[in-house]
Order: structure tokens, then sequence, then C-alpha cells
């Protein structure tokens, strides 16, 4: 990954290899955890789907209440899923060179951004115009 190749705006410097180095060590270390916390997320939703939900023998607020909570782990779920998928494209993006571009406007995303949020795709206005749809 030559750092010379990846886009940056014309009022920033260059990436520099400690820069990308932070830059993917975090992403790595988010990947880490989130697989980690989806695993878990699948254990206790397992538990909650073998835990008799069907309501045999339970009262209304019970079977309520183990339907709200199978509900937060599935809604907890999809949310892990969705930042591993994202971590993963940055990773990739780092990988082939595409890290900091744009994917709708092919423009720099810009380091300070990036280095909020790794692993957004699209610069700020492009990002605005998607908001307000």
């Amino acid at each position: 990954m030559p750092k010379s190749t990846l886009l940056v705006r014309s009022d920033e410097d260059p990436w520099s290899e400690s820069e990308l180095a932070e830059v993917k060590s975090e992403l790595e270390a988010d990947l880490g955890r989130l697989r980690d916390e989806l695993e878990q997320t699948a254990r206790d939703l397992a538990d909650l789907l073998d835990d008799g939900s069907d309501g045999a023998g339970n009262d209304q607020a019970d079977v309520g209440s183990k339907g709200l909570e199978r509900d937060a782990e599935l809604s907890l779920r999809a949310n892990q899923q969705e930042l591993l998928f994202q971590t993963e494209k940055a990773l990739g993006r780092l990988a082939d060179g595409s890290y900091g571009q744009c994917e709708s406007c092919g423009e720099a995303i810009g380091k300070n951004r990036l280095m909020a949020f790794p692993r957004a795709t699209l610069c700020i206005p492009c990002k605005q115009r998607e908001e307000r749809r």
C-alpha cells in the first residue's frame, strides 16, 4: 500500500506510514472485537430461542419481555454485522490503494474525516446528499 497513491485533499499532506499504520491497527482491532461480539450475540440469541419462548407456562409479561429481548439481540446483531462489513471493506480499500477516495464522486474523503471515522466511504458533501434523500 504505497502511501503516495492514496488520495488526499489539496490542503492535506500525503498519508504518512505512521498514520496509515494507526488507521490499519484501529481497523484490525475493531475487526477482532466485532467478531467476538458477533459470536457472543449469536450465543445469547441461541439461548433466548432455546429458552422456550413459545409461551407455554409463561405469563404474557414473560412472553413479551422475551420477545423484546430477542428483537433487541437481532437488532444488535444486524448492527454488528454492518460494522464488520464496513471494517472489512475499509481494510480492503487500504490494501488495494483506494482508501480515502469517495465512492460516489471519486474525490478525496479527507484525512481528518478518515482519522475520526476510518470506515468512511463518502466525502462530506456526498454524505450530506445521501442523508437528505
